[in-house]
């Protein structure tokens, strides 16, 4: 059998997330299956490390798939970037070992998240940045952000319907800081829930506007109560931006 790994980027905006959730959604999962699938000449499945949520974007999201038949790597990474959606593209394409699993193998996840804080829309960049005019305290929102460092129960966090799987997670680092106009910012962890990131970032502009404080996050964690979070960031400033293996 041979396994290949694929280094994805795609524009999120007009897919409804990563993973595929049945026959003829709109999906990045479903897209680079069927292109594969016709490629092989049979059903492909593949793995993706991260399910980015509707309208996410991805800068290396990384996927593997199983085959019988043995490809050039060229060959795979030249027949998907021609039959692919122009917003969906493969980067990278290498033959990996058998036991190679992209989810399962990763060792911790980067996610960018982009603020424009002017009193202007940026219109080249109001698909992939949430606009906040008032200006930000980004000391502010950088001391707050320490309240999110280790483990941690996420449940507050997370519009996650299960209650089989553990809540906890471990976020290794916070980077916030100013770039042209820009807040950028980054969070390391182990893995995020569904939504984690995204609230996260709500709860940090509202430290940043001055209507909540670092108690505010510990609270909200303690609690444990998804209700406690009614913010949540704008799908189009999310960005898978790196994974570590």
């Amino acid at each position: 059998m041979n396994n290949y790994k694929l280094t994805i980027q795609y524009d999120g905006t007009r897919y409804k997330g990563w993973q595929r959730l049945g026959s003829g959604e709109n999906t990045i999962q479903g897209k680079i299956e069927n292109v594969l699938s016709e490629m092989v000449g049979s059903p492909i499945e593949i793995i993706g490390c991260s399910r980015t949520d509707a309208g996410v974007h991805a800068l290396a999201q990384i996927a593997n798939f199983k085959t019988s038949e043995a490809f050039k790597e060229k060959e795979i990474k030249d027949y998907l970037n021609k039959y692919l959606p122009k917003d969906i593209v493969v980067s990278e394409v290498s033959s990996v070992q058998d036991r190679f699993h992209a989810r399962y193998n990763a060792k911790d996840k980067t996610y960018l998240y982009k603020i424009w804080n002017k009193d202007y829309i940026n219109p080249f960049m109001r698909n992939y940045s949430m606009h906040v005019e008032k200006k930000l305290d980004i000391k502010a929102m950088q001391e707050a952000s320490e309240k999110f460092l280790g483990s941690h129960d996420f449940t507050t966090f997370s519009n996650a319907k299960s209650k089989k799987k553990s809540m906890v997670r471990e976020i290794f680092a916070i980077d916030i800081k100013e770039v042209d106009g820009f807040i950028e910012i980054r969070v390391r962890g182990e893995g995020f829930l569904y939504n984690m990131v995204r609230k996260m970032v709500g709860v940090l502009i509202e430290v940043g506007l001055r209507r909540l404080t670092a108690q505010d996050i510990e609270s909200m964690l303690q609690s444990k109560e998804r209700n406690q979070v009614n913010y949540m960031a704008f799908a189009g400033g999310l960005f898978l931006e790196k994974i570590d293996y």
